[in-house]
């Protein structure tokens, strides 16, 4: 009997291993997609300069940039061609005289309507359409985030901040796991200049793994040659993501911040721009230009990766590619407006995603 299809995703793609412990260099990899259209289209380049709702996932710090009244960001994004969708909500709120503040974000990444094809083939060997059924992979996260400002002069300023996450992930009826971790994060600005530190996963993040199958679930998997997965627990190694900005003033009514990140994973080599053994680092480049502070225009270069040219048929030239993003906003009055064009590959047959975000000050301001 043919391994099915559902076997391979659900034990080789979705699922942690046996039952036990281990790093696993790309565990929550949802969680470094990015946040926010403005962020995307800088090339993730937002560590040092964030400065609204969306700092709950970029650096918690930067939350101290809101200010006055709660700050709302919303954002809908879908990749391969609606294959999968990236939902993301955050809301800070200013208190103490804005000296603090409190943060909460969500963010669900999810692909439903996956075939499950466990029990195609009868045991005769017959192919049985109608037992093929869909089922949903989603992950979430929840993100409370607390910031704090240590020092607040005109041209010297510097903010702290945490987030506590807590992870849900579900693979259809199959299995389940909750998780835990602990972020930190810091930006200094001096005059024009910021500089930004973010800590993530700090404590080492983990998710807590269970299964359920049903005993002719169960006979299928074994039948077909696969391991039957047991409770385990898959954990997350640190990584930091260090990060520095300039404010250029070309005129009186145009400016252009520069931005550049670099993300220091510490769990063996990875296919990033600088890999080694154990640290590999990947840098993110961003520019932001903005007219009268109402219309942006935004570029930017991340994911650098070494790969197969399409071109050759042997299998035995790589090239580099990366995922260069663009993107526009305005804002008006209490609304802004963002949007980011992404390719995930430079190659001949590129993937291209289009996301749109929405920030919103909930309430004016009131004059004295």
């Amino acid at each position: 009997m043919k391994k099915s299809l559902a076997a391979f995703i659900l034990i080789g793609l979705l699922l942690p291993g046996k039952g036990y412990s281990q790093f696993r260099k790309y565990s929550n990899e949802f969680l470094n997609i990015g946040a926010g259209a403005r962020g995307l289209a800088m090339g993730n380049a937002q560590v040092a300069s964030v400065n609204d709702a969306s700092a709950g996932y970029w650096n918690p710090a930067g939350l101290t940039g809101v200010k006055d009244v709660p700050n709302l960001a919303l954002m809908h994004a879908e990749y391969f061609s609606g294959i999968a969708k990236y939902e993301y909500a955050s809301l800070a709120i200013p208190v103490q005289d804005n000296k603090r503040t409190l943060g909460f974000s969500l963010l669900r990444f999810a692909v439903d309507d996956i075939p499950n094809t466990l029990f195609l083939v009868e045991p005769d060997g017959s192919i049985n359409y109608n037992n093929v059924q869909a089922f949903s992979s989603a992950d979430y996260a929840f993100l409370f985030s607390f910031a704090q400002k240590l020092k607040d002069e005109e041209d010297y300023k510097i903010s702290i901040g945490a987030n506590a996450k807590v992870i849900y992930r579900k693979v259809g009826h199959f299995a389940n796991a909750w998780g835990f971790g602990l972020d930190a994060g810091i930006q200094i600005q001096k005059n024009k200049w910021r500089l930004g530190l973010m800590a993530r996963d700090v404590t080492t993040t983990f998710n807590a793994w269970s299964f359920k199958f049903t005993e002719q679930e169960k006979e299928v998997l074994y039948l077909t040659k696969n391991d039957i997965p047991v409770k385990s627990t898959e954990l997350t190694a640190p990584r930091l993501v260090l990060g520095g900005a300039y404010n250029f003033s070309i005129s009186q009514k145009i400016k252009l911040l520069a931005e550049a990140n670099v993300d220091l994973t510490f769990d063996g080599k990875r296919n990033t721009l600088l890999s080694s053994n154990p640290v590999s680092i990947d840098p993110h480049l961003g520019l932001e230009a903005s007219i009268n502070d109402v219309f942006f225009i935004r570029g930017g270069i991340t994911n650098f990766q070494k790969a197969l040219a399409d071109e050759d048929t042997l299998n035995q030239k790589k090239v580099w590619i990366y995922q260069p993003s663009a993107g526009a906003g305005f804002k008006i009055k209490n609304v802004s407006v963002d949007y980011a064009f992404t390719n995930l590959a430079n190659q001949q047959n590129p993937l291209y995603t289009h996301i749109v975000s929405l920030r919103i000050n909930l309430t004016k301001k009131h004059e004295d």
